[in-house]
């Protein structure tokens, strides 16, 4: 057993060190990695980017592209056999039909790969032609992503935690209730070990609803076909002062060390240690309408999450060696549309100051990130109404649930994050000054001109920022 995982590291290293030398040498490879919690619009952000670097009449931020120096995009078959394709033109086709619909969220792993045909710039332009450039975009669920911090932790320490944590919230009182009536120290019986576990994914399933994002073990959520495995089938309990032998609590525990090796290492191992330019999506305008306790949770896991990015700077050397690590992380707080633009500084403010932790662990790792509020699909128009005789800056756009066209104002953000930010981290319950609201719009109907991508906010910008520097 020993020996075959000495053999399979040593055929990964070898599997390693042959790509980089190809991407180094011939045609470079950079493989971006899209994520984001419940509802933050992955696959309308891949869709998006993708078609508006296939047709790129609205991408001016993208320099090569302002400066026309991309020849071409083309989509061509993905390099890794195993995982599926991520379905670009069904979405596509949902976003730009006659009468447009959301395509459905991720629940899995899928990669698409996009080609760059590109001419080089300065010096080089007179002395080279074109080269390829191979964007392999990979899409896994954010769910997933939080998992990555149980690698770190016993059973003891993340059932402490999580029943701490989960203890104020109404959401979690059936299953704390459950809890109590149960003795972790009797015989495991699997009826009692499969009720804790349904109800603690219950109460997992209804706090993502609620707005928090610190939801994990991710796989509860979407468990796909290990739905019902012993893998998934525990809960966190109260420590007892030692574990009895054949307990309900000892097995849970031994559960536990499953799910991190069977479920959590070789989703790291074989999709996420391979990225080197991240994206994190983040519904932020959803947070704050949920309340003080969202905000907070969101920033402690934005914190929380980027141990798992081993951020840096990558170099050719250590590529060799395997040593890859993510170079560049954007957090985007999606659904700008939602919002006036004279609101859009506020919220990229908000989103700097949610992960403030994060970045400042990141660049002292020695990785680039920023901050951005975008929208991967406008879905609204602004207007200027009259109310009480003052100016009111809104968006008009069809409501997702009733299809009636409305006119919206979400409320003021305000100019210093720390008026929203102060009161999360205090523990406050409700917003004491403001009322922030959120609407589910529904895509506008596209009239796209040859050469035009769909309509975005800043996600040219984006683009530059993770990909710019390689083209």
């Amino acid at each position: 057993m020993v020996l075959s995982q000495i053999a399979d590291g040593i055929w990964r290293q070898v599997e390693a060190v042959q790509d980089t030398v190809t991407e180094a040498f011939f045609e470079p490879v950079i493989r971006l990695g899209v994520t984001g919690l419940a509802r933050s619009g992955k696959t309308v952000f891949i869709t998006s980017l993708v078609a508006n670097l296939m047709d790129r009449g609205r991408m001016p931020g993208l320099v090569a592209a302002g400066e026309g120096r991309i020849e071409a995009a083309f989509l061509q078959p993905q390099p890794d056999d195993t995982i599926p394709r991520f379905e670009y033109e069904a979405h596509l086709a949902a976003l730009t039909a006659k009468t447009p619909s959301w395509p459905d969220s991720t629940r899995a792993v899928s990669e698409l790969r996009l080609s760059l045909r590109v001419r080089p710039k300065g010096l080089l332009s007179g002395l080279q032609g074109p080269r390829t450039i191979h964007l392999d975009i990979v899409d896994y669920p954010g769910e997933w992503l939080l998992d990555l911090g149980l690698l770190d932790v016993d059973y003891d320490t993340w059932s402490a935690q999580t029943l701490t944590r989960i203890a104020p919230r109404t959401q979690a009182a059936a299953y704390l209730a459950m809890v109590q009536g149960t003795d972790p120290q009797a015989e495991l019986a699997e009826p009692v070990a499969k009720a804790l576990a349904q109800s603690f994914a219950a109460y997992l399933q209804q706090a993502r609803s609620d707005g928090f994002s610190d939801c994990t073990p991710g796989r509860f959520l979407l468990p796909g076909d290990l739905a019902g495995s012993p893998v998934l089938t525990f809960a966190p309990l109260p420590a007892g002062g030692g574990d009895a032998r054949k307990s309900l609590r000892r097995e849970m525990a031994r559960r536990f060390e499953a799910y991190k090796r069977e479920v959590v290492k070789p989703f790291f191992r074989d999709h996420f240690a391979r990225i080197d330019r991240q994206v994190v999506l983040v519904d932020a305008l959803g947070a704050i309408n949920a309340g003080p306790p969202a905000v907070e949770d969101l920033r402690a896991a934005m914190s929380e999450t980027l141990g798992a990015f081993r951020p840096g700077k990558n170099s050719f050397l250590g590529g060799l060696l395997g040593g890859k690590r993510v170079e560049k992380i954007l957090f985007a707080a999606t659904k700008a549309d939602h919002l006036h633009h004279s609101q859009h500084a506020q919220l990229t403010a908000i989103m700097e100051a949610l992960t403030r932790d994060a970045r400042e662990r990141a660049r002292f790792a020695g990785a680039k990130t920023q901050a951005l509020a975008i929208a991967s699909l406008r879905a609204t128009t602004e207007d200027t109404m009259m109310h009480e005789g003052a100016a009111l800056d809104v968006v008009r756009g069809t409501l997702l649930d009733t299809g009636k066209q409305a006119a919206f104002y979400p409320g003021a953000l305000p100019d210093d994050p720390a008026h929203l930010l102060s009161p999360a981290r205090a523990g406050a319950e409700k917003w004491l000054d403001a009322d922030y609201q959120i609407m589910r719009f529904a895509p506008a109907p596209l009239d796209l001109r040859p050469g035009d991508g769909p309509p975005h906010i800043r996600i040219d910008r984006a683009a530059e920022f993770l990909i710019g520097d390689r083209l």
